[in-house]
C-alpha cells in the first residue's frame, strides 16, 4: 500500500525527504540532565527527613528511674537521658537566682540535683518530683521538673488519705543525707 503525501503538501516519493544529519540542539541535550535534578533533590529531602525523625525519636526517649535504681537497673546508666523520681529533702533547696540545687531521696537513697533556673509552681521541700535530665558524675543535671500535687484531694477528703509520714511507701520528708 502506497501512501500519497499530497494532502500534507509534501511531494510523493523520496525527492522531498531530507535524511542528512542534523546538529544537536543544546536545549534538548540538557533535558536529559534535568531529569536527574528532581531525583537528586528528592533523595536529599528523604535523607534529611530520615535524619530529623531519627534525632527526634532518639531525643524523645527518657528512661524512668527511681533514685535507688540509678546504676543498677538497665536503662538507668550515666550518659543517658533519664526521668528520676524522688522526694525533695527537707533543708536541701538552695536557689541562687540562676541555679536551683537540691537533693531527692527514694527508698533511703539520695541524689544531688542541679536545675538551671527556677522550678516555679508548687515546687518545695518534702514533695515528690520527677526530674528530667542527665546524670553527670554524682549530680543529676535537670532541665525539667514535674511536681506531684495531691493537696486538693487531701483538703477535700482528709479521711481517705493516710498521712504521708505513715504511708508504706516511705515518702515522708527527710533531712538531706
Amino acid at each position: 500500500m502506497v501512501v500519497n503525501d499530497d494532502s500534507l503538501g509534501a511531494p510523493s516519493g523520496d525527492a522531498g525527504l531530507d535524511l542528512s544529519p542534523r546538529d544537536v540542539d543544546p536545549a534538548r541535550s540538557r533535558r536529559g540532565q534535568r531529569k536527574w535534578l528532581p531525583i537528586v533533590v528528592l533523595g536529599l529531602v528523604i535523607a534529611s527527613a530520615g535524619v530529623i525523625v531519627t534525632q527526634f525519636l532518639t531525643s524523645a526517649i527518657d528512661y524512668y528511674c527511681n533514685v535507688d535504681e540509678i546504676g543498677t537497673k538497665d536503662g538507668c546508666e550515666t550518659g543517658r537521658r533519664l526521668r528520676v523520681q524522688g522526694t525533695v529533702d527537707r533543708g536541701s533547696v538552695v536557689d541562687d537566682g540562676t541555679v536551683t540545687a537540691f537533693s531527692i531521696t527514694f527508698n533511703d537513697v539520695s541524689m544531688n540535683v542541679r536545675y538551671e533556673g527556677d522550678p516555679g509552681g508548687i515546687f518545695k521541700e518534702c514533695i515528690p518530683v520527677v526530674v528530667h535530665g542527665t546524670l553527670q558524675g554524682d549530680t543529676f543535671s535537670g532541665d525539667r521538673i514535674e511536681v506531684k500535687h495531691s493537696n486538693e484531694y487531701m483538703a477535700d477528703n482528709p479521711d481517705r488519705v493516710e498521712s504521708e509520714l505513715d504511708s508504706p511507701e516511705g515518702t515522708g520528708c527527710s533531712a538531706p543525707a
